[in-house]
């Protein structure tokens, strides 16, 4: 047992405490998976438990072959094998083909894929009728989805308007059609799993008698059936190991519900709870920057992050003028890093809120001619949805596209298949044209020679299509890049289209944004030219795998480590996202998300943001994250916009946008409060959301029915009151 003498006293305690429930909290870099893995090799050498009788569950199937590969060094030459080791999914559906006898399906059951279940999600839509705008497939499955996860099945979901009504109708069909295929989804495997237990005591009684050691690790991104499940298999013998950190649940979108930390503790009173506090990865200074910001956390077990690493750097903080400016700090920066041989290429990371944000970086990247991997996503030229639009504008700049016409025929949807796709392209080779011209023609309805090429829905399809981008090619000789842009997702309804209501969905619609503002640089420049840039700049050999810097989401950075950090767009709205404004769990998962952010660094960790965002001649001026005045002030160095040095500043720091016009008159009393409709001269009406006195001035946060939430300075945004709440 010589791999107890390298644990601190902490992980020592939790390795080989006794029997019955223990909690174990590990801070970020405290060694869990160590923890773990000693811990089932401490079972098997000291206590004498037989590897068939531990059950050990993961959230990814790497994870689990590397605690095996762990378990079998630690005890070279003892029997390891007959360990149940793996992820929820794969241990639940091992169970499930055992004891099917139980179940409304065939031990060969098949496990349907997304696409396959949005698919009979899609089909069920359409034949009970439903309109399939207002009740988009993508948007009931994740309904359905949440139910599951809640062990809420058909007959129990329950109804508060509706839409409830709805998506209880299609959830019992949909479950219909998967039980008469024999198949189930991800969330049946849980769901089916946990019920199973429940309802049949001999069942469980199996398997919580079989298994004496229950070790569950990442327990904060557990769901509510995922969580039952754990607690029926530990139901015999109590002796569920539980290692995670409410502090890193950032999941909530995907089911992960971090209350389950508490329910835990009140299911399991008499549980021993030790906290993991040594970190190994950070200096000193990144973990308090670290514990400023989660401190402020609400319904949290505190804890205190040390390391024996020393504190290391100040953070740097940079405030850009603009978004270019903040990309461009970020790529010099990483080369100035590597120059001086500070760190390797792979040693440095950049991380943002959302996919849309590696636009600006990526093209920062090359126009330096450095090499990037991105991380968690496709490239930005890459994604589905920006990809649409670009082929939409070629197939209008150039109708003989045939590759953009194939891939936008049907987008969104207009009935139009592969077979009348083929019938199209066979017309136009036999006519010695492109299938693009001869869908130009369609355009004329009957009088077009070919229009009795095609069966009568498909042509007036075609015709339709042929016409609105007839009616685009004209416009474009009079309208600017960005107003041609607005057009098109305007004819097409491509916001309604793309976005189905879900993080995903409004992350694919951002993507679009994004794209829009690139093309507003081209409001006095050709379409041509617009075109060209784009083709430069999304070329796909420019991705390097290797020695680079990486690219990537804060939520695909959970679980790994770089050198140096640098984390990007700190401005409220961004970092937290302006969803999470009015929604205080939301709010509290974004703190936990810049928190895990922070944790990602080693060495080095760059906070920066812009003053102003959205594309060159139509900025639009932001406000820091209100996550930074929760850093401690003489944590930080680096410039603010005026210049000022923040070294030695108070310990409260109260991060300001200063403007480059005179100071703005004193607000001494907030004139606007939460209920209150206002009028902006830009963006029409609104109402107050939030309203605070800030610096002498009114800080205030209004939605808009025209572009959604917006801050604003009262002394600057020059509303008017017209209807006091």
């Amino acid at each position: 047992m010589d791999f107890l003498d390298k644990l601190n006293p902490q992980q020592r305690a939790a390795v080989t405490a006794g029997n019955g429930p223990i909690l174990v909290v590990a801070g970020p870099g405290s060694g869990k998976t160590r923890v773990l893995t000693q811990r089932i090799a401490y079972l098997i050498a000291e206590e004498g438990v037989r590897p068939w009788q531990i059950l050990a569950v993961t959230f990814t199937n790497k994870a689990a072959k590397e605690m095996q590969e762990r378990v079998r060094k630690l005890l070279p030459g003892q029997a390891t094998e007959g360990i149940m080791l793996g992820t929820f999914h794969s241990i639940c559906a091992r169970i499930l083909r055992r004891e099917a006898d139980h179940l409304p399906i065939q031990s060969n059951f098949v496990i349907f894929d997304t696409d396959d279940q949005e698919r009979i999600v899609k089909n069920v839509i359409r034949e009970l009728n439903i309109n399939e705008k207002l009740y988009r497939p993508a948007s009931v499955h994740a309904a359905i989805s949440r139910a599951k996860n809640e062990l809420i099945d058909a007959d129990h979901y329950p109804i508060t308007n509706y839409r409830d009504e709805v998506v209880k109708r299609v959830y019992a069909e949909y479950q219909k059609r998967l039980i008469a295929s024999n198949a189930v989804d991800f969330d049946d495997i849980l769901l089916y799993t946990a019920r199973l237990l429940t309802e049949n005591p001999s069942v469980r009684d199996k398997y919580a008698q079989r298994f004496r050691h229950v070790l569950v690790d990442e327990f904060q991104d557990t769901n509510l059936a995922q969580y039952a499940l754990v607690k029926e298999l530990a139901s015999h013998h109590k002796n569920i190991f539980c290692v995670g950190d409410p502090d890193q649940s950032v999941y909530a979108w995907r089911g992960a519900d971090w209350r389950n930390v508490q329910r835990f503790e009140q299911d399991f009173p008499d549980a021993q709870v030790i906290l993991l506090e040594q970190n190994y990865r950070s200096r000193q200074n990144i973990l308090d920057a670290a514990m400023g910001v989660i401190n402020r956390a609400k319904h949290r077990r505190r804890k205190q992050l040390f390391t024996d690493r020393g504190a290391g750097e100040k953070i740097f903080f940079y405030e850009a003028p603009d978004d270019y400016a903040e990309a461009s700090f970020v790529v010099d920066t990483i080369a100035q890093l590597v120059a001086s041989r500070q760190f390797e290429p792979g040693e440095c990371a950049v991380m943002y809120r959302t996919n849309a944000m590696s636009r600006l970086i990526e093209e920062a990247f090359l126009q330096a001619r450095l090499p990037y991997r991105l991380v968690g996503a496709q490239r930005f030229y890459g994604r589905r949805e920006v990809k649409d639009i670009i082929a939409f504008l070629r197939l209008i700049h150039n109708p003989a596209d045939e590759a953009s016409l194939d891939r936008v025929i049907n987008v969104p949807p207009r009935g139009i298949g592969d077979k009348t796709l083929t019938t199209l392209h066979l017309v136009a080779r036999q006519n010695g044209l492109q299938p693009g011209e001869v869908l130009l023609d369609l355009a004329r309805g009957s009088a077009s020679p070919y229009w009795s090429s095609f069966t009568g829905r498909a042509v007036l399809s075609l015709a339709d299509f042929g016409g609105m981008l007839a009616n685009w090619r004209v416009a474009a000789q009079s309208l600017t890049v960005p107003e041609l842009f607005d057009r098109i997702v305007r004819n097409l309804n491509y916001k309604e289209y793309i976005d189905d209501e879900s993080e995903e969905g409004e992350d694919r619609w951002e993507n679009v944004l994004e794209l829009k503002r690139l093309a507003e640089e081209y409001a006095t420049r050709t379409l041509d030219e617009f075109l060209e840039n784009i083709a430069l700049v999304s070329d796909q050999d420019t991705i390097t795998e290797g020695n680079v810097p990486t690219l990537l989401t804060l939520h695909a950075a959970k679980g790994l480590e770089f050198g140096a950090v640098f984390i990007i767009g700190l401005d409220d709205g961004i970092i937290p996202h302006s969803r999470s404004f009015d929604e205080p769990e939301q709010m509290e998962e974004e703190r936990r998300l810049f928190y895990v952010g922070i944790t990602r660094a080693k060495d080095k960790l760059y906070l920066v943001r812009a003053i102003q965002r959205g594309g060159r001649g139509s900025f639009e001026e932001t406000y820091p994250s209100r996550f930074l005045d929760d850093i401690p002030a003489d944590l930080l160095v680096g410039k603010t916009r005026t210049g000022r040095g923040l070294k030695g500043s108070a310990p409260e720091t109260h991060w300001r946008s200063h403007r480059t016009q005179d100071k703005p008159a004193p607000v001494r009393d907030a004139l606007y409060r939460a209920g209150t409709r206002v009028r902006h001269p830009v963006w029409g009406e609104g109402m107050v959301l939030d309203s605070r006195l800030q610096d002498e001035d009114e800080i205030v946060d209004v939605v808009f029915d025209s572009v959604g939430i917006k801050r604003l300075s009262a002394s600057l945004a020059n509303l008017k009151i017209i209807e006091k709440r």
